[in-house]
């Protein structure tokens, strides 16, 4: 195939309500789409879910527009591509990044798998027909607002509740959450807020049987979470810490964790979320998708990924209304009792919404 034009828009969309983690709280959404056309005028889509601020990773909504204008673009456009798997070959020379490739990478995976007439998920591999899924919420003004708003998730199905923790918004909060929720199955997401010194803390968090606890330590660390998952029974999930098979193998190594968040974005895209995927099956470490609050273009390639046999856990991709008031994709994504159904569709298995896409487009740019 050839990518013969590259749409790239900058959009921003306000979601339903605040999101708050460790790092801070914001209410407007703004990301990259990036429509890849081939000579038949045939579209794929691929969403870049770097935020406005470096507080994720060091990428920015503007640092993905610079990498994608002035050298990813340039590099593959008109340039023959017989696979999506050499997209992260083609581009291996630019340091990190992650997720200005992704960008592109999901658009030529949707692109291929539309000229092969055949879903993502199959063209990705996967086999399961219905998906399982979670919630993420975030930090809330108290702790009865967030009980009321886990109540109102697990009454819809959603199979797991992952909850946003930071010092002095912990062991009370989920000690809380499991005295009205005993059963839940339940996990606490951490966003690198806790050093080291903390391990006395974070051990009393064994006391409420929780799935998992997610990127407790610094997002660059490998080496004092292996120290920290000897000290816990809670097993630890890797999130921040893993760009590439070579961080997971490492880790997995090191014993540094006993689960594995695999987001898509982060990793640099669909190839790579693969090859982590096969390792950790081999290496029999679960793995699940996280969300990075992504529109109906992102969640679709979630949902594609997680068609691979060793997701075993649900992820963060949460029905569309969850975020939006309208999602960008028609259908939107829903959940029916905990689970999504793939789509079966060529590509994404969804339809980008072009008037609603136009709608919340604050600025775009043709390059061919």
């Amino acid at each position: 195939m050839k990518v013969t034009e590259v749409l790239l828009r900058h959009m921003k969309m306000r979601m339903k309500a605040p999101f708050t983690t460790s790092f801070g709280t914001f209410q407007d959404k703004e990301f990259l789409l990036l429509e890849a056309k081939d000579e038949n005028g045939l579209s794929g889509w691929g969403e870049s879910v770097a935020f406005h601020s470096p507080w994720y990773n060091e990428e920015t909504l503007k640092t993905n527009w610079h990498m994608l204008e002035d050298f990813i673009i340039p590099d593959l456009l008109n340039k023959e591509i017989r696979h999506p798997d050499e997209v992260s070959e083609k581009l291996s020379y630019i340091r990190k990044n992650n997720m200005a490739k992704s960008a592109f990478e999901g658009a030529v995976w949707d692109l291929y798998a539309k000229q092969q007439g055949i879903s993502l998920a199959k063209a990705l591999g996967g086999t399961a027909s219905n998906i399982e899924v979670g919630i993420s919420i975030g930090i809330q003004d108290t702790v009865a607002v967030l009980l009321k708003l886990i109540e109102e998730h697990v009454n819809e199905g959603y199979k797991r509740i992952k909850v946003k923790i930071k010092p002095g918004w912990d062991v009370d909060v989920m000690r809380e959450i499991r005295k009205h929720f005993p059963d839940v199955q339940l996990m606490a997401d951490a966003n690198s807020a806790y050093r080291l010194e903390d391990i006395e803390l974070l051990k009393q968090l064994d006391e409420f049987d929780l799935m998992m606890i997610e990127q407790p330590l610094a997002s660059d660390d490998i080496i004092d979470h292996a120290t920290l998952q000897r000290e816990l029974k809670t097993p630890v999930c890797l999130d921040e810490s893993i760009h590439s098979y070579e961080d997971a193998r490492k880790a997995i190594e090191l014993g540094s964790c006993k689960i594995i968040n695999i987001k898509i974005g982060r990793v640099g895209g669909l190839t790579e979320s693969r090859r982590i995927h096969d390792l950790c099956q081999e290496r029999g470490i679960p793995v699940w998708c996280g969300g990075m609050l992504e529109s109906g273009i992102g969640r679709a390639h979630n949902i594609a990924l997680t068609t691979l046999s060793n997701f075993v856990m649900p992820g963060d991709t949460a029905a569309s209304s969850r975020y939006w008031e309208k999602d960008l994709i028609k259908p939107e994504v829903t959940v029916d009792n905990g689970m999504i159904r793939v789509p079966e569709k060529a590509g994404l298995g969804y339809e980008p919404d072009l008037e609603t896409i136009k709608q919340f487009t604050v600025s775009e740019k043709s390059y061919s």
